[in-house]
C-alpha cells in the first residue's frame, strides 16, 4: 500500500452530499455523460465563466478554525457602557447551549407548515405575550430585523393609515434625541415614498399642525432622560397624531408602559434579554400596536387556531397580508423575521420570570444610581433628572474629556464620548459592584481626587428608587404560568425540549423548498458565532478594538465581489428583502446622481417574488409588470415595447436568474441590453444564486446590482425564519452609493442613509458565510453549484412519469429547482395542500407550495443531499401521488381519504375507535423506512380561517384548558 502523509480531509466533501458512484448513478439516470455535460445543456454557453473563481485556496474544518480564531482574537473585548440600543447581557447557560447552538432550532424553516412547527410557534407566542405585557399594547408581531426597521415600519404603517383630514398630511415629527442609528434609518425609509422627517425636541411638536400624521420619540432618549411621555400622547391622541414610542424592555418592568397611556405603537430591540451584541446583531426587535391595526401591522403574528379535533394550535395568523398577495399594494418588503432570536429573547423571559426580570432591573438601576452619586461626590453634574440605566455626565472641557477618554481606553472601558461637553454612561446586567467602583476611581483620577472618600457601602445602603410616581409602573405583566414554571433548570430544559420535539427540522430530513435553499449549516461554520471575541463587541466601539472584524469583512467582500464578478459589496442589508430595497436605492441615488430625478419606473416579470414589488414601491418606484410566456421566460417583445414606453422614466428592472421558474433563460443579455438601452439598471435578485455560483455571475448575464441571500446559498441557517442577512454586490459605476451609517464610516464615498441599524447588519453571522466559503475553494463550491443542478434533475426524472413538470429549457433541463404541476389533481378534489400535508406523514416538510404558480410544489434538493435522501423523498411523493390515483379511481372516497385527513397525529392514531376507511398502518407508516424513524405530528390539520376570524396572539388561557378538560370529562 502507497503512503500518503499529504492527505488532508476536505470539508467539500462533506457538504456535497452525493459520492462518486451516487453521481455516476444520477447521471445516467438523467442522460448526461458527465456533470460538465449536464451543465452545458442547462447553462446558456454565452453567460458561462470562461474561467474558475479566483478565491483562496480551500482551509480544511480545522486549519479553518485555527485561522479564524487567530482573526477572531484581533478583536478587544472592553467592558461595554456606551449603550444606544446595545448592552451587553448573560445568556443563560441552558438556552445559549439547547437554542442557539442546537440544530434541531436553527436549521427549522419558516412555520409555513404550521403542523409541524408547533415548538417554534409556542416559543414564539411567548415571545409575543412578553412583549404585549412589557409594553402594555393589545397585539404584537414575532419580531422584526432591529429597532431602526421597526420604527420605520411604524411610521410607514401610519403614513398608510391617514384618513380624514389627515390624508394628505405627509410630516413625521422625530425626536431630536433619538438614538443616531435609528433617525438615519427613518431619513432612508421617508424620503423615497413622500414623508417629510422634522426632527426637534419633542416638547416643541406643534400638534395643531394639521400636515404632522405622526411622532417617534424615545421613553428613553439617547442622553438616558425617562420622558414623561404622558401630557405628549394626550395632546396628540386628540388631534389624530399617531404616536410611535421606542421603549427598552428591562426598563419596563419598572416603567410605566406606554401603552396604558395611549400610544399608538411601541417598538425596540429585545437583545439585551440574552442575545450577545455581535457588533450589530442578530437581535429580534419588537413592534406591538393597538389591535385596531392588526391588518397594518408589518411582518408575521402567530395566532391561536384549532385543529380538526378541535385542539388548540398555533399557525402564522393573517398571512392575506404577506407580499406574494399584496405585491405592489403592500406597504411593507418584510420577508425574515429574527425567530431564532425571538425564541432566545422569549426564553429568557420564561427562565427569568416576572420576579427574575424585575430584579434584573433593579439592580441594574440600583448600580447606575450607586454611580451617579459616586460621580456627584467628586464634583462632577449628572444632567438627568429620571434615568433607568443610562446617565449623562457633563465635562467641563476638551481636556477633561481628553483625559477621561484616555484613562478609560487603558482600562479596557469604552463610555460614550458623543457629546460635545458630555459623556454618557450606560450599566447593563453584567455589571458588578466592583465596575461601578472602578469607574467612580477613573473619574476621581481625571480631577485629581481621592475616590475612597466616597462612602461606597454606605451609599449602597440607601438607594431608593425616587422617580414621581406617574412614572412608575403600577400594573402586573408576565401573569401566565408559562412565565411562573421553569427556574429550576432540569424544568427548563425539559420545557425547551418538549417544543423542539414538536419542529421538523434538517436534523429529521430533507427540506426541498424551492427558492428558500435548505443546505446544510455545518457545524465548524456555526461554532465561531458563540465566540466571546464576536459575541461581545460593541457595534459602536472604536474600530482599533475589532479589527478581527474588519479582516473578516474586507475578505468576506472581497469573495462576493469575486463569486458576483462586480467591482464592490455593502454587508449592511439585514435580509434579503432589505438586500432588495437597498439594490433599488442605490439605483435610486444613481440616476438623481446624474439629474434624472424622473427616473421612477420598475419593471418586474410577472412570476417575481412578491417582496420584488413590494422593495420597489418602497423605493418610490411604479411598478410595470411584464408578462412570462408559456415556458415560463419573460416575453421578450411584452419587455421591449414597456421598456420603450417608459424610457424616459425607466430606473430599474428586477429580475430574478435563473428565474423563478427554474429555467436560466437564453436570452438574458438580450433582456439586460434592452433594459440599458432605455436608460435603466437591472438589479438580480440573488434568490437564486446557489444555480450561479462558480458557473456564471451576475456581472456576466449583464446585472447592475444584486443581492445575496445568505442565509440560502451561503450557508447561513435559516432558524425557523431568520436570522438572514442580504448584501448586495455592485457594478463599478454603483459602489459610491453603498449604505453609510451615521456613527461608523461605512459604504460609498456618496452614500446613502443607512438600511439598517448597525453599520455591518448582523455582523456575528456572516462568519458562518466566510467559514463556507473559506473552507469550499472555488473547486468545491462549483461544484456544489453543479450537484444543485445535478440533484433537481435526478428528481425532475424520477417525478417526470408521476407529475407533470412545468418548466424546462429547450434541452429539457430544469436549472436548480423545479416545478411540478398538481392542478389537475382538483379535478377529484385533491388541492395542493394536502399533498403537503400528507407529506408529514411519510417524515417530509414540503416543498414550495403555490409559487410561483398556484397549484404547483417548488422543489429544491440543494447539494447537500444523497442519493439516498433524494430517492426516499421521491418515493414519497410517488406513494402519495397513487394514493391520489386511488381517489381518482374511486377506491377512496373524494372526501374522506388520506390525503384530506392528513396529518394522522399519534392521538388519533392510537385512538381506541378508528372510523377512518383505511388502515391505521397505511396512515402513518406508508412505507417501510418511516417505521424506524418516524416523525409525529403533533395536531391534526389547522384551520386557518377560524384562526384569523378570532384572533389572539398570546399565550392560550390555562382556563381554555380547563373548559376542555372539563368538556372531555
Amino acid at each position: 500500500m502507497k503512503l500518503n502523509p499529504r492527505y488532508q480531509e476536505r470539508f467539500d466533501v462533506r457538504h456535497n452530499a452525493p459520492d462518486n458512484q451516487q453521481i455516476k448513478e444520477m447521471l445516467e439516470a438523467v442522460n448526461a455523460n458527465s456533470l460538465e455535460h449536464l451543465i452545458e445543456e442547462t447553462i446558456p454557453g454565452n453567460i458561462r465563466l470562461k474561467q474558475d473563481l479566483n478565491l483562496p485556496e480551500a482551509q480544511t474544518e480545522f486549519e479553518f478554525l485555527e485561522s479564524f480564531k487567530e482573526m477572531a482574537s484581533k478583536n478587544e473585548i472592553f467592558r461595554s457602557y456606551i449603550g444606544l440600543g446595545y448592552y451587553n447581557t448573560h445568556v443563560p447557560g441552558v438556552i445559549l447551549r439547547n437554542i442557539m447552538e442546537n440544530p434541531g432550532w436553527y436549521t427549522a424553516y419558516t412555520p409555513y407548515q404550521a403542523e409541524i412547527a408547533q415548538g417554534r410557534l409556542e416559543a414564539l407566542i411567548n415571545f409575543q405575550t412578553m412583549v404585549i405585557d412589557l409594553t402594555g399594547m393589545e397585539i404584537a408581531n414575532a419580531s422584526l430585523l432591529d429597532e431602526g426597521t421597526a420604527a420605520a415600519e411604524a411610521m410607514t404603517m401610519f403614513f398608510g393609515m391617514r384618513k380624514g383630514k389627515k390624508k394628505q398630511a405627509n410630516i413625521f415629527y422625530v425626536d431630536e434625541n433619538i438614538f443616531p442609528q435609528t433617525l438615519d434609518v427613518l431619513k432612508t425609509r421617508a424620503i423615497p415614498i413622500g414623508i417629510e422627517l422634522r426632527v426637534g425636541n419633542i416638547a416643541d411638536i406643534d400638534v395643531n399642525d394639521d400636515n404632522i400624521f405622526g411622532l417617534y420619540t424615545q421613553q428613553i432618549n439617547r442622553h438616558g432622560d425617562i420622558i414623561d411621555l404622558k401630557p405628549i400622547l394626550e395632546a396628540t391622541q386628540e388631534k389624530e397624531i399617531f404616536s410611535t414610542i421606542g421603549a427598552d424592555l428591562l426598563s419596563l418592568t419598572l416603567l410605566t408602559p406606554p401603552g396604558e397611556i395611549g400610544a399608538d405603537c411601541v417598538v425596540g430591540t429585545s437583545q439585551r434579554f440574552g442575545i450577545p451584541m455581535g457588533y450589530g446583531g442578530p437581535h429580534a426587535a419588537f413592534f406591538a400596536t393597538k389591535e385596531a391595526y392588526k391588518r397594518q401591522i408589518p411582518g408575521r403574528i402567530i395566532g391561536v387556531s384549532v385543529d380538526k379535533e378541535g385542539n388548540k394550535a398555533y399557525r402564522m395568523a393573517l398571512q392575506t397580508r404577506e407580499q406574494h398577495i399584496k405585491r405592489e399594494k403592500a406597504t411593507s418588503n418584510i420577508c425574515t423575521a429574527q425567530v431564532l432570536l425571538a425564541v432566545m429573547s422569549g426564553m429568557y423571559a420564561v427562565y427569568h420570570g416576572p420576579v427574575g426580570l424585575k430584579k434584573i432591573a433593579v439592580r441594574t438601576h440600583s448600580l447606575v444610581k450607586l454611580l451617579a452619586k459616586g460621580l456627584e461626590s467628586l464634583g462632577y453634574e449628572v444632567q438627568n433628572k429620571n434615568y433607568f440605566d443610562t446617565i449623562c455626565v457633563g465635562l467641563e472641557s476638551d481636556k477633561l474629556r481628553e483625559k477621561l477618554h484616555s484613562i478609560t481606553l487603558e482600562h479596557k472601558i469604552n463610555l460614550n464620548f458623543s457629546g460635545s461637553k458630555t459623556v454618557t454612561i450606560a450599566l447593563n446586567e453584567t455589571t458588578r459592584i466592583d465596575d461601578v467602583s472602578e469607574l467612580i476611581e477613573i473619574f476621581a483620577l481625571v480631577l485629581d481626587k481621592d475616590a475612597s472618600l466616597f462612602p461606597l457601602e454606605k451609599t449602597i445602603d440607601s438607594l431608593e428608587l425616587d422617580w414621581s410616581g406617574n412614572l412608575i409602573r403600577k400594573s402586573n405583566y408576565l401573569e401566565h404560568p408559562v412565565f411562573n414554571s421553569y427556574f429550576a433548570e432540569h424544568e427548563m430544559l425539559r420545557y425547551i425540549k418538549k417544543l423542539e420535539n414538536k419542529d421538523l427540522s434538517l436534523v429529521h430530513s430533507m427540506i426541498s423548498l424551492g427558492s428558500c435553499t435548505m443546505k446544510l449549516n455545518a457545524t465548524t461554520e456555526m461554532i465561531p458565532v458563540t465566540w466571546p471575541e464576536l459575541g461581545n463587541i460593541h457595534p459602536y466601539a472604536p474600530k482599533e478594538q475589532a479589527l478581527g472584524y474588519r479582516e473578516m469583512f474586507i475578505k468576506l467582500e472581497n469573495m462576493l465581489t469575486e463569486i458576483t464578478g462586480f467591482a464592490a459589496t455593502s454587508l449592511q442589508p439585514n435580509s434579503g428583502a432589505q438586500g432588495e430595497y437597498a439594490g433599488l436605492m442605490v439605483i435610486r441615488a444613481y440616476h438623481l446622481s446624474r439629474g434624472d430625478e424622473q427616473r421612477n419606473v420598475t419593471i418586474i416579470p410577472s412570476s417575481a417574488h412578491g417582496t420584488n414589488p413590494a422593495s420597489a414601491v418602497m423605493a418610490g418606484m411604479q411598478v410595470v409588470i411584464v408578462r412570462c410566456d408559456d415556458n415560463g421566460n419573460i416575453d421578450l417583445q411584452d419587455l421591449k415595447e414597456k421598456a420603450e414606453k417608459h424610457s424616459a422614466n425607466l430606473s430599474a428592472l428586477m429580475v430574478t436568474y435563473p428565474s423563478t421558474h427554474g429555467v436560466f433563460e437564453e436570452e438574458i443579455q438580450e433582456i439586460c441590453e434592452i433594459i440599458h438601452q432605455n436608460g435603466g439598471q437591472v438589479y438580480m435578485d440573488g434568490a437564486n444564486m446557489n444555480a450561479q455560483v462558480g458557473l456564471t455571475s451576475p456581472a456576466n448575464i449583464g446585472a447592475d446590482v444584486c443581492h445575496l441571500n445568505l442565509h440560502k446559498t451561503f450557508c447561513i441557517p435559516h432558524g425557523g425564519g431568520g436570522p438572514g442577512m442580504g448584501p448586495i454586490c455592485v457594478a463599478e459605476h454603483l459602489k459610491e452609493f453603498l449604505p453609510g451609517n451615521p456613527l461608523t464610516p461605512t459604504g460609498g464615498d456618496n452614500a446613502i442613509t443607512a438600511i439598517s441599524a448597525a453599520p455591518w447588519g448582523s455582523a456575528s453571522i456572516l462568519a458562518i458565510s466566510y467559514a463556507y466559503i473559506s473552507m469550499m475553494g472555488s473547486q468545491g463550491l462549483k461544484e456544489a453549484t453543479q450537484l444543485a443542478i445535478l440533484n433537481a434533475n435526478y428528481i425532475k426524472a424520477k417525478l417526470n412519469d408521476h407529475y407533470p413538470v412545468l418548466y424546462t429549457n429547450k434541452k429539457g433541463r430544469s436549472a436548480h429547482e423545479m416545478i411540478i404541476d398538481c392542478r389537475a389533481f382538483k379535478d377529484f378534489g385533491v388541492e395542493v395542500e394536502d399533498i403537503a400535508k400528507r407529506l408529514m406523514d411519510y417524515g417530509y416538510h414540503s416543498p414550495t407550495v403555490s409559487f410561483p404558480v398556484p397549484g404547483t410544489m417548488m422543489i429544491e434538493p440543494t447539494e447537500s443531499e444523497t442519493k439516498t435522501e433524494l430517492d426516499k423523498f421521491c418515493e414519497a411523493m410517488i406513494s402519495i401521488r397513487k394514493e391520489i390515483q386511488e381517489i381518482a379511481d374511486g377506491v377512496a372516497d373524494k372526501e374522506n381519504n388520506l390525503l384530506k385527513n392528513a396529518p394522522h397525529t399519534m392521538s388519533v392514531s392510537l385512538a381506541e375507535n378508528w372510523t377512518l376507511p383505511y388502515s391505521r398502518e397505511k396512515a402513518v407508516f406508508p412505507l417501510s423506512y418511516i417505521k424506524g424513524n418516524k416523525f409525529w405530528p403533533s395536531v391534526s390539520r389547522i384551520d386557518s380561517a377560524y384562526g384569523d376570524r378570532n384572533l389572539m396572539c398570546s399565550c392560550i388561557p390555562v382556563s381554555e384548558y380547563e373548559t376542555e378538560e372539563e368538556a372531555m370529562a
